[in-house]
Formats: C-alpha cells, structure tokens, sequence
C-alpha cells in the first residue's frame, strides 16, 4: 500500500495514509517527501499495528481500533510513555520514534516505533530454525525471557521519569481488595478456588519487596527475538499494563503453568513449544542467580498470579460475544482459578501480616 490523500487498506483495516504523511512532515520525521509503503502486520480488539516505511525510515505504527472503548487510548499513551523511557537502558525494547496524540489525525492517538528485525512466539505453529530442529537451543528461548525481567528490575524508574506511573507504597496490600472489587463488578458464575485463593492472599505477603518496574502481561506472546543464534531477546512489547509494582510478578505470570518437566508437558503453555527448555525451578534458580532476589517466597506470586490472571481474563469470557477467541477464556479462568486454590490449600508458605510496603 503506498501513499496517497484518501483512506486505504491495509489487512481490511482503513488508514488515512495522506493525513498520515502529512502529521509525519510536520513532526519532521526522516522521509518527508518520500511515497509512503503501508503494511498490515495484526490487530483486533485492542491494537492494530503497521509497518510503515518511508525514504529511511522503517518503522511500526501502533493504535487501538475505531471499536475499541476510550479507555484504550490511555494505554497507547502509557505504552509511548515506558518505551520512551527506556531509551538508552538495558531493558530490550522498540526505539522510540514519535507519538501524535491528536486523534482527528487517525481516529486515535497512535505512536510510531522502530521496526523489530525478528520473531514472535505468538501466532505461529513451529518454532523458527534453529530452535524447531533443535530443541536444545531452546533453553536460550527461555533464560531470554528471564533476562528481560531481571532488566526489568534494575532499571532506574525514577530516574527515567516514571514515579507517577503506579503506586509501589501498599502494592501487594492493595491487591486482593482491588481485585476483588473489580471481580464483583463483572462477576456472572462461580469460579471453584476463588474463595480459597482469596483468603490465603488475604493472610499472606512476599517476604520483601523491591519495587520496579512491571510489564503486567509477561509471557513469550509479548516478547520478540532476533533471528538465528544465540537466542537474544530483541524486545518486550504490549506495555499497555505496564506500571511500577513487583517484577516478581512478572515472573510468577511467565511460570504459572511452566511445568518442572518440560519434556513431559511440552504443551503445557498451548503456543509454544516446551520441549528442550529448562523446568520450573531451575527458571526460578536463574532468575534468583542473576537477579540477586531471593525466591523462598515463590508460592505467593504464583497463587497471585493464576488468581489475578483469571480475574482479568474472566472479563474479556463475560464479554466475549460471539468472540471466539473470548470465548475460548472460559475454561482457562476455570483452569487458572482452580489451581490458584489448590496451590493456596497445599503451600507450606507461612503466612505474614500485612505490611504497609
């Protein structure tokens, strides 16, 4: 698709590529002048993403969809405000390269970001080669992912302008009201475990915690590669619930259903394949080798997690429509939740007050 002063289509999905190379001259980007290549890359409910290219530069244009709710174009915004953040860090990530928050330009506020030259887990059936032939060069895949929580971590949020982005002060205090608050707005059956899962987050906290930064939503669906080996994760994406909270949440989201044998249960995520990737507890022994962060711990963030994953995704099933892929959340919740209340009912976690950290 290239340049032109009417509304086009790129993947079904209407873009005003005039008024977009008209905002593109007046932020000054590089190309201006130049004819301008449109592709579609994904979308659906919550994002849209182009590839854009145009003279030198290469880029990826992200925004919410003319259906999605209001709210979203927060999240774009909030999204532009981390990666812009991480500039020049050690957190892999896309460059930042501009964001118009002028939605008469596009419908919605949108950012532009450097195009990633690698590979999502997400959406595919066979791993790339090398890691489809050899399952071995695997484990790279997942110490990968782990490193980027450990960046997570380190990176200096409130020197890099974010000390307004969440509330670290009575983070996991707040946990359990929150979400519970938000469960009974949308709540419309039962789900076995939350009772259980609920009372134990309720008694017991982590036994310290640092705060950083936190992507919300950490798993291989939101992370990028660069080709070939070494395996090198190239960037994080979907920043749209990040916030300042507990990487170790992070961690626990990526290790809820990480099985100890991963030869056994290699399906055990559903899109990616396991197989050849280290088992649960040496992922955790890496993240605490190279984090410096103890993980005795651990149970508390994993029933935190499964509880709090189910709850989020138990409001995209209340509201799924004729969606299928909503749909399809249904019996994840049931799953999520029920393991939730099962690890609650047999950790030997002791409980602690608490705390107003």
């Amino acid at each position: 698709m290239t340049g032109a002063d009417s509304q086009e289509k790129a993947g079904g999905v209407n873009i005003d590529v005039g008024a977009l190379e008209r905002w593109m001259d007046h932020a000054e980007l590089p190309g201006a002048g130049a004819p301008m290549e449109v592709g579609f890359i994904s979308g659906g409910s919550q994002n849209e993403i182009f590839e854009i290219r145009r003279g030198d530069l290469h880029c990826a244009l992200r925004k919410p969809p003319a259906s999605a709710p209001a709210p979203r174009d927060e999240g774009i915004l909030r999204e532009w405000r981390i990666i812009d953040a991480l500039t020049g860090s050690d957190v892999p990530h896309t460059d930042a390269v501009a964001v118009c928050e002028d939605a008469s330009v596009l419908g919605r506020p949108f950012y532009l970001m450097g195009f990633v030259d690698g590979w999502s887990p997400m959406g595919r059936d066979i791993l790339p080669e090398p890691f489809a032939s050899d399952p071995e060069a695997r484990a790279g895949l997942a110490y990968q992912l782990v490193d980027g929580i450990v960046e997570m971590g380190r990176f200096d949020w409130q020197k890099g302008g974010l000390g307004d982005l969440g509330r670290p002060d009575g983070y996991h205090d707040r946990q359990v009201e929150r979400w519970t608050r938000f469960l009974d707005r949308i709540k419309g059956r039962d789900l076995p475990g939350l009772d259980e899962a609920t009372a134990w987050l309720s008694t017991h906290r982590p036994l310290d915690f640092v705060p950083g930064l936190m992507h919300g939503d950490y798993q291989f669906a939101n992370v990028m590669y660069r080709h070939g080996l070494p395996a090198t994760l190239a960037a994080i994406v979907d920043w749209e619930m990040g916030t300042i909270g507990d990487p170790k949440l992070d961690l626990a989201w990526v290790l809820g259903r990480w099985p100890e044998d991963t030869a056994a249960e290699p399906d055990a995520m559903g899109y990616i394949d396991l197989s050849g990737m280290p088992g649960r507890s040496e992922v955790l022994d890496y993240y605490s080798r190279e984090s410096g962060r103890q993980v005795d711990d651990f149970d508390y963030y994993l029933v935190l997690a499964n509880w709090k994953l189910a709850i989020v995704l138990e409001q995209g099933y209340q509201r799924a429509g004729d969606d299928e892929k909503l749909q399809g959340f249904g019996p994840i919740v049931l799953d999520l939740m029920a393991s939730a209340g099962e690890m609650a009912s047999t950790s030997d976690y002791p409980a602690t007050a608490p705390s107003s950290h």
